[in-house]
């Protein structure tokens, strides 16, 4: 965004104002060198990257685009911060998961630059009975807790508050969060809360209120929702449903809406795609702030966000490449205000995480703060068209949603007649078909994957809760290929393999052999790309090319390929029907299927 000084001296004021249409006819022209012809008015459109919700990224924003006031930080609507400060003060809250019973894992973590911990706590994870072991050198009065604790949220409740009661902490001293969720817990697991569900969770949430300043009675987790495979709108609008009846609750057992407001924490999912998450955070707290506003206490709305690194977008091939992922998604948290943040390990889709990997996540942090700074500005995205632009829509198509939740009964019941998993399938399914033909790629397992990387290898983490919403990876399809050809070679003692034909000068082969290899690769199939088909021992061929080498010697590369034995013939480009072929393989094309399909006839199971 560009701001003319007081005197209005530009450096463009001997240039004459350039113009959309005249950007637009640019375009048209670039377009049309690369051989898409279309007019002025539609070259925005051609360039438009669509988004799930219906939205759409543009390649151009202006001041026309500009969205409703976001306000200032500290004030309604709060979307450029809930705090007037930001996190300019110290950074943001830097919260690490365990899991685990090792309290020497919980004391590295503290020593090292983790701010808060977030603790599983229930036969998934740390017993109830446990709690003083793992926290034994933890100064409770120092480091804030959060309890997510499912169905045993109450017992680890009275036990934390019997610890803190134990260790000589003053009730305004407990810092954190009793993490009651049950609508949370019904979505992981299925089972529907009972009427004194709420009961007991407004009861721990008046104690709180009237007794411990600093700690908060529940969490509105939005994870179940993302962790299915919903949209970023659908996770906004299903925590905006789940806040509400929470608050309905909290009220009904005698709290005040200001109070009952102060009793909620949003934990949300960072992916990395920036941008979005970066719109997503600022959107939900505008949303939460439009709720405040219509339960009468609009200056009490100020969202409690806590952001975590998706565990959807983590690979358990080529892990490596999560803490790439978990950077940008830490960037993105940050910058788009969150109070707290907890980064996943990247190892956290292979079991429990190891030393290395839990200082390399409590690092991410620690140096995006402390060496990059982004904590020192406010809402650093804040202005920029395009992220005004995006959080404004985003914000319209969660509430779209949560209104839908609302009009069928509220999420109770979309979560019980099954309407709530059919519309994040729906969104799951569409997804997934971007990934299959690798619109969306990713990094390590359908593109550029290694088949030959040496496995990492962690101890089982402890089960997680199941019988609800189903938890979906990116990963999952290719994984299930991968795991066949695993399979093949532990049986065998070598992979399945394709042998790559290349046919003309370099010039005309590389770029789709470089895709062949890429795409077989990613199947778990071995591609040979040196000396002679009877010596590879292949059973199928992909011919490599051009279109001009096709048309000239497809027809009988493929015959001669037949004759040597082989049982299929592949061809790396556009379908078309050249004699002998049998398949062809594309940019675009359903790789997963393709891949199945060709694993199938190898006979890998």
């Amino acid at each position: 965004m560009t701001v003319l000084p007081d005197d209005g001296l530009s450096l463009a004021a001997e240039f004459p104002e350039a113009t959309r249409a005249q950007w637009q006819r640019l375009v048209t022209g670039v377009l049309s060198r690369s051989g898409k012809d279309v007019p002025d008015a539609e070259a925005e459109e051609t360039l438009s990257t669509a988004l799930e919700d219906g939205l759409r990224t543009r390649p151009l924003y202006t001041a026309a685009d500009a969205a409703p006031d976001p306000g200032l930080p500290g004030f309604p609507p709060f979307v450029r911060s809930g705090r007037a400060a930001g996190n300019t003060v110290g950074g943001w809250d830097v919260r690490q998961r365990h899991a685990a019973s090792d309290p020497e894992a919980v004391l590295t973590d503290l020593e090292n630059g983790v701010t808060s911990l977030w603790l599983t706590v229930g036969p998934d994870g740390i017993p109830v009975d446990g709690l003083d072991r793992v926290l034994r050198d933890v100064y409770l009065d120092l480091a804030p807790l959060v309890l997510d604790a499912g169905a045993e949220t109450s017992a680890a409740a009275r036990e934390l508050l019997a610890l803190y009661e134990r260790r000589g902490v003053a009730p305004e001293a407990a810092l954190g969060n009793l993490g009651a969720d049950p609508l949370g817990t019904e979505a992981r697991t299925g089972s529907a809360y009972d009427g004194d569900g709420f009961a007991a969770t407004a009861a721990l949430a008046r104690l709180c209120a009237e007794s411990y300043p600093g700690l908060r009675a529940l969490t509105v987790d939005a994870l179940p929702y993302h962790e299915a495979g919903g949209s970023a709108a659908q996770e906004l609008g299903a925590s905006l449903a789940t806040g509400v009846a929470y608050l309905r609750a909290l009220t009904d057992g005698g709290l005040s809406v200001e109070r009952a407001l102060g009793q909620l924490e949003f934990r949300y999912a960072a992916t990395a795609d920036q941008f979005l998450t970066i719109a997503k955070l600022r959107a939900a707290r505008r949303l939460w702030a439009r709720v405040a506003e219509a339960c009468g206490a609009p200056s009490a709305g100020a969202q409690l966000q806590h952001a975590v690194t998706s565990s959807v977008m983590t690979t358990a091939r080529d892990p490596w490449v999560n803490m790439l992922r978990a950077t940008v998604a830490t960037l993105a948290a940050g910058v788009g205000g969150a109070e707290s943040v907890t980064v996943h390990p990247f190892d956290h889709a292979l079991g429990l995480p190891d030393a290395f990997a839990r200082r390399i996540a409590r690092n991410t942090s620690t140096v995006l703060i402390e060496e990059s700074h982004l904590a020192r500005v406010i809402d650093p995205a804040g202005g920029s068209w395009y992220v005004e632009s995006l959080t404004d829509e985003l914000a319209r198509a969660a509430w779209a949603f949560f209104q839908e939740i609302e009009r069928s009964g509220g999420l109770a019941a979309g979560l019980r007649s099954g309407r709530i998993e059919e519309r994040l399938s729906a969104t799951w399914a569409e997804r997934s078909r971007s990934l299959a033909k690798r619109r969306e790629p990713v990094t390590g397992v359908s593109e550029f994957p290694h088949l030959a990387e040496k496995p990492v290898v962690r101890e089982p983490a402890p089960a997680r809760p199941s019988g609800g919403l189903p938890r979906v990876r990116r990963d999952a399809a290719f994984e299930a290929l991968r795991a066949r050809s695993d399979a093949h070679l532990a049986a065998t003692g070598a992979r399945p393999r394709v042998f790559l034909a290349t046919l003309g000068p370099a010039a005309a082969h590389t770029a789709r052999l470089t895709f062949a290899v890429n795409l077989f690769q990613a199947g778990g199939i071995e591609p040979v790309t040196e000396g002679s088909f009877s010596d590879s021992g292949a059973g199928e061929v992909c011919l490599c090319s051009s279109d001009a080498v096709y048309e000239e010697r497809a027809a009988e590369e493929a015959a001669a390929f037949r004759a040597a034995g082989a049982g299929h013939v592949v061809l790396a480009g556009r379908p078309a029907s050249y004699p002998g072929v049998d398949s062809y393989v594309f940019a675009g094309c359903d790789a997963v299927a393709v891949l199945a399909a060709t694993l199938d006839r190898m006979g890998v199971s």
